[in-house]
């Protein structure tokens, strides 16, 4: 894998005015990009490394077009929550172009990330992938290019400009061998959002900076009455993420990495000491009852709806929050995630290349899939700035988000990518999806067993990744 500049390359942010790529993703992507599978071979010069083809219109004349058959592309998304700006853009779109193409049905499967996961994994074992589906990176990809699932899109990012929209770098993850097999949605940051009157009711005068007074404001909050901390555990890949953001304090950039690489292992005190933390995290109550019963949406509209008083998420949440009730009168703030005992830089985050759009190579309408595709992201950061929508794209994003009435918390998370100092991928983009499942398995147990014996949980990562390994 060829080697990743360091966290250096950040476009200019004045007062969210013509922001053009809130940060490279090169540099997003600097803390740990390997363990991904000996075929993963990041060069994406066919997809992206020559200039555009041409400047014209968002939707070339697909075969389709001047025939008149009738085409239906089924594109698998995860933008079911109406209330989010992306669930607006993906219709408005899709309305758009079915009008200008009137013998394209585009026939929409909106499923919650774990929904669409597994369905995914079902479809693939059958060999009848949607035209259009969500993909994650690096590792998590890695099993369905190996099956020959996807179509390559070098020659189709090319069509109309498209490959200049991307941030310098952001496709890496998604290409393998020469070939770039989909096209991100974000470029994200995890944080912590927080409800400003919450916390004044609570008597807490400012967010925590460290771990140690989190915990202080779990239990204040708690004894308020007032859930401290939201989150949707049934999508387990939720409570990885912010485990994993704790044991980036306690053991620094590159856990995973050092693991594959035979440095350490699972049983390394910094790992006991995360497991540790988010234990008395939970045993704090800090997260609302049933937390495991709660998918994504479900864990999102708690904060949303103000009854939680914090959400630690990916910045990608950024424009649902924005377009939510909660955000009225600047009511939403935004901190960093906190030292752990005294450890870790707040300067160093989970960083999360987005979901991506990728295309079966199977499909009975290919031209025409590539052609909406095209269209679809060609589109995608133009609709989602409109509709305020627009932070953390994996795409360059032109305008004045101040004059478009962006607010104030979303200024701040994009001033925040401008202070990332490196930081790493999530498990499941890092590891095989073996070792991931136990893991994200065992994290969820703490939910509802947060007196486990860390070394057990230590124990239980290192087997998996023993059995496992590649």
């Amino acid at each position: 894998m060829k080697p990743v500049d360091n966290l250096k390359g950040v476009n200019e942010l004045t007062n969210g005015k013509k922001v053009l790529g809130v940060v490279t993703a090169a540099g997003l992507l600097a803390a740990s990009l390997s363990a991904c599978g000996s075929s993963d071979n990041n060069n994406n010069k066919n997809a992206s490394g020559s200039e555009p083809a041409s400047s014209a219109p968002a939707s070339s004349a697909a075969a389709s077009q001047s025939s008149g058959e009738k085409v239906t592309i089924t594109f698998q998304n995860i933008y079911p929550d109406s209330s989010d700006p992306k669930y607006q853009m993906l219709h408005k779109i899709v309305s758009d172009y079915e009008t200008a193409h009137p013998n394209v049905h585009i026939e929409l499967d909106s499923l919650n990330t774990d929904q669409q996961k597994l369905k995914l994994k079902t479809q693939a074992a059958s060999k009848e992938v949607p035209d259009i589906t969500i993909v994650n990176p690096k590792a998590q990809m890695q099993p369905f290019v190996d099956a020959d699932l996807f179509a390559p899109l070098n020659d189709m990012v090319q069509q109309n400009g498209l490959a200049d929209t991307f941030q310098t770098g952001i496709l890496d993850p998604y290409t393998f061998n020469g070939n770039l097999y989909a096209l991100p949605d974000g470029n994200n940051i995890a944080i912590l959002y927080y409800n400003k009157e919450l916390f004044q009711q609570a008597g807490i005068a400012n967010p925590p900076s460290t771990f140690e007074e989190l915990i202080a404001d779990v239990k204040t909050l708690k004894a308020k009455g007032i859930t401290p901390l939201a989150i949707g555990e049934k999508d387990s890949w939720t409570g990885s993420f912010l485990f994993m953001n704790i044991l980036l304090r306690t053991y620094g950039p590159g856990f995973l990495q050092d693991v594959t690489d035979g440095k350490t292992t699972f049983e390394d005190p910094a790992f006991l000491e995360a497991v540790q933390a988010f234990e008395d995290l939970v045993k704090a109550g800090a997260f609302q009852d049933g937390a495991t019963s709660f998918d994504y949406n479900a864990g999102e509209n708690l904060f949303k709806t103000g009854k939680s008083a914090m959400y630690f998420m990916g910045s990608w949440a950024t424009g649902g929050i924005e377009t939510s009730d909660v955000s009225k009168d600047a009511n939403v703030g935004v901190f960093k995630f906190p030292t752990v005992n005294g450890k870790g830089d707040p300067n160093q985050y989970m960083l999360a290349p987005g979901s991506a759009f990728a295309v079966s190579k199977n499909s009975k309408h290919l031209t025409e899939t590539l052609d909406f595709l095209n269209y679809f992201m060609l589109n995608y950061p133009k609709e989602l700035f409109g509709l305020k929508g627009a932070v953390g794209l994996a795409q360059k994003v032109e305008g004045d988000f101040k004059a478009a009435g962006y607010s104030d918390m979303s200024i701040t998370v994009m001033d925040l990518f401008t202070s990332v100092n490196g930081g790493d991928l999530s498990f499941d983009n890092t590891m095989n999806p073996a070792t991931s499942q136990v893991h994200l398995s065992s994290i969820q147990n703490l939910f509802v067993k947060p007196d486990t014996d860390p070394s057990a949980v230590a124990k239980e990562h290192q087997q998996a990744y023993e059995d496992n390994k590649q």
